[in-house]
This record gives C-alpha cells, structure tokens and sequence, in this order.
C-alpha cells in the first residue's frame, strides 16, 4: 500500500498523455485530407513569423487591453507548467518538492515566488476576460455563430484556469513546512491566514487533495484542448510557420484549369480518347472546392488553428454593413464540417462513406461567399495569420466554374468583358468617350 499514490498518479499520466497522443494523431489525420500545398520554402522568414507572432504575440497587441491580458495568461501558462514538471517527479518517485532539496534555496524560492505571482496575474486576467464576454457583452463575441457550445467553451477554459490557479495557490498556502521556510511564497503566505486553526492533519489532506486535483485537472485540460478552440495553443506555431508569405492581393491559379487550358491547346491531344486497356480512366479534377477534401493540408490546419477571438468579423467590412457573411463563422463550419467527416471515417473502419453532406451549402451559404469583397482584412486581423479569404475564393470558384452558379451581377459583367472587353454593356469603340471634351 506504501507505493500505491505512485502507481495510481503512474495509471493516471500514462492514461492522459495516451489519450492525448490518440487525439492528436485523429487531428493530424484530419488535416491531412487536404490537397498537398509545398510550404517549405523561405524557412528564414517563416521561422521568423513563428517567433514574432505566435510566440511573441505581436499581432495581439494591435488591441491594446485584450493583448496585454492574454500575454499575462499566455506567459503563466508557459512558466506555471515547469512546476508542473517537478510534480510529475514527486508523484512517480514519491518525493515532495523534490527541486527545494536539489537546487538553491534562493533559486527554488525565486522560481515558486514568480509562479505564484503569474498565478495571481493569470487569475485576475481571466476573471477580466470572464467579465468582457459575460457582463460587457462584447460586440463580437454576441454573434450568432457564438451562441450555445462556443460561449460555453469560452467559459469553460476560463473556469478551468480560476480552478487550476487557485489549487496551485492553495497547495502552497496548507503546506506547512513551506510557508514555515518563508520562501518562494509571496502570494499564498497571505492565503495561509484562512486556514489558521486547522489541525498539522488536516492541513496535510488538504494540501494532498490540492495537489491532486492540480494535476489531475492539468491533464484533464490537455485532452479538453482537442476539443476546445484552444487547441490553438499548440497549432499556432505551425500554423504561422505555414502561412502564406505572398502579397495579401496575390490570387494563385488552379492547377486544374492549367491542366485544361494545356490540353486545349495542345493540337495533339483527344479530349475524347478512351483510356488504353490497363490504363487507369482519368477522373478530371474538381475546379475550386465544395468539401474540405477539396482544400489544402494548411486551409485545414488554419480551421483548427481558429481561436474564435471575432477579430477578423469584427474588421470585415461586408459584416459590418450587415451582409450574412462573417470570416469567423467560415473558419468555425470548416472545422465543424471537418470534425464530421473524421467521425465518419472512425466510425466506417478508416473509410469515408459519402454521407450526402458537403461544406458549401451544408454549412456555407452562397449568399455568404458572395458578400466577401475579397479585401484581405480578415487575413490581416487574425493573431495567428488564418487566411478565410482562401478558403471563400476556392468555393467560389467552385460555384463559377463547376456549378454556373455566379450571382447574375458577375454574369452579366464576365458577359461584357467578353464581348466589350470593359465591365459596362457598350460597345468597344465608344469605350474612350468619358475623355472626350463636351
């Protein structure tokens, strides 16, 4: 019975990182059901995005209060979880706090002091956050594509960091040898009072059951991530690292309609031609995309990435004059389609089976593709470099070039570039009149 804390806190790491690994290959699956995009080169400038957006947050600090509260959260997150390190070693060897006795007391009082202190910070942080979504109403976070579990996830991360801080912030104030050495504790020594009067026995059951619901909690949110928004806490390195580096107004073309275009003019070549016996037939490509199949790896990463902050809705001018369309919502019905067709796979042996369903219509509308003005603010807004507008533009000409499904405004306007070569119905000769002298 002496070693059954460790076998359990053992069953209890093992069982959590499995079950994380599990999730994160099911992810990594996921994305790559997308089309094959080459973004290995320029490594200098995409290694240099990473560090300066995703790991030093430059774009969140465009808005000022909402920037710097998420740095503090950010940075706690990081440097709080060494500590969870030193519990890891204490619950499978059956030390306590077994760094105090390893390092120096001034370096291991140094390095509690500042975790207690980000705890605190990391606290009022989200209780401020907590406060923006729930009291202030926020424009942006009342969308209707913010309703039901996307608030709730919003909620529930936050009510997991208050918990978790706070049971950090409680193990350190019962343990009594701790508080008794007066190092390392500048916040829990004023939290200690409040257990004045318990007796050495309790005091100790509760520092245990802090310390267990510390880590247990800290495992438990590791698997939440796959499910929650927040898994952009760990794609955004990649996701910024991937980014486009072309100029924002760069369209690129569809290999597809290349192809075509080359067998058109190719005056050896038989459309028509009957594959050769042996030859697999040929199955044309799809022009634009319909599904999430029909994106690339890094559009299917950029929909996990997605934190649902709304700054990209909440710039985008289509939105802001009341148009349907907004760059969040088709980041989050890309994700949520996507999610689908992995259950579909799951639960069909590894094999997609047609379920009738498809992102363009099931999930985005026409009407919101056409309201896009193709103006890239969404792309500059986002903090971790999501690029929607990609994503609107290949459905788009899917509707176009697979469907003829162009609004009749473009038709008419494709029709008169035809014809007129100019976008307004008269003739080409009377094309230079505008300069004439009346």
């Amino acid at each position: 019975m002496q070693y059954l804390p460790n076998i359990l806190f053992a069953l209890a790491l093992i069982l959590g990182i499995g079950f994380f690994v599990m999730n994160i290959r099911k992810l990594s699956r996921n994305i790559k059901l997308g089309k094959d995009v080459n973004r290995t080169d320029k490594k200098p400038e995409r290694l240099k995005n990473m560090m300066m957006i995703a790991l030093g947050q430059s774009k969140m600090v465009k808005r000022p209060f909402s920037g710097v509260l998420h740095i503090i959260v950010y940075v706690g997150f990081i440097i709080i979880n060494i500590e969870v390190l030193e519990i890891i070693i204490d619950g499978l060897a059956g030390t306590h706090r077994i760094f105090q006795g390893i390092i120096n007391d001034g370096i291991y009082a140094f390095l509690i002091g500042t975790f207690e202190v980000f705890a605190a910070l990391v606290f009022i942080a989200v209780i401020l956050f907590w406060t923006r979504r729930n009291v202030v109403n926020i424009k942006r976070f009342m969308s209707a594509e913010m309703k039901g579990w996307p608030k709730n996830d919003a909620n529930y991360i936050i009510y997991f960091e208050i918990i978790l801080m706070t049971l950090f912030l409680v193990m350190n104030a019962t343990d009594v040898n701790f508080q008794k050495a007066g190092i390392g504790n500048p916040i829990s020594q004023f939290i200690a009072p409040l257990f004045n009067g318990f007796s050495p026995e309790a005091l100790h059951t509760i520092e245990r059951t802090a310390w267990w619901i510390h880590i247990l909690g800290i495992l438990t949110f590791l698997n939440y991530l796959f499910y929650s928004k927040h898994l952009h806490i760990l794609l955004a390195f990649p996701n910024t690292y991937f980014a486009n580096l072309n100029p924002k107004g760069q369209f690129n073309n569809l290999e597809s309609v290349t192809k075509e275009v080359k067998l058109m003019m190719d005056p050896d070549a038989d459309p028509y031609a009957m594959p050769a016996e042996g030859d697999e037939e040929v199955v044309p490509e799809k022009f634009g995309a319909s599904d999430v199949a029909d994106l690339n790896w890094v559009q299917l990463l950029n929909a996990y990435t997605c934190t649902e902050c709304g700054r990209c809705t909440s710039a985008c001018p289509a939105n802001l004059t009341g148009k349907k369309l907004s760059p969040r919502k088709i980041m989050m019905d890309t994700r949520d389609r996507l999610e689908e067709v992995g259950r579909n796979i799951d639960s069909n042996k590894g094999v997609f089976v047609d379920d009738g369903k498809q992102l363009l219509k099931d999930y985005i509308s026409p009407e919101e593709l056409w309201a896009c003005t193709s103006c890239n603010a969404c792309v500059e807004e986002c903090p971790v470099n999501i690029d929607p507008l990609s994503i609107i533009m290949d459905m788009r000409r899917y509707l176009v070039m697979e469907e003829s499904a162009a609004p009749q405004e473009l038709n008419m306007m494709m029709n008169n570039i035809e014809n007129n070569g100019a976008p307004w119905p008269y003739n080409q000769q009377d094309r230079l009149n505008w300069a004439k002298e009346e």
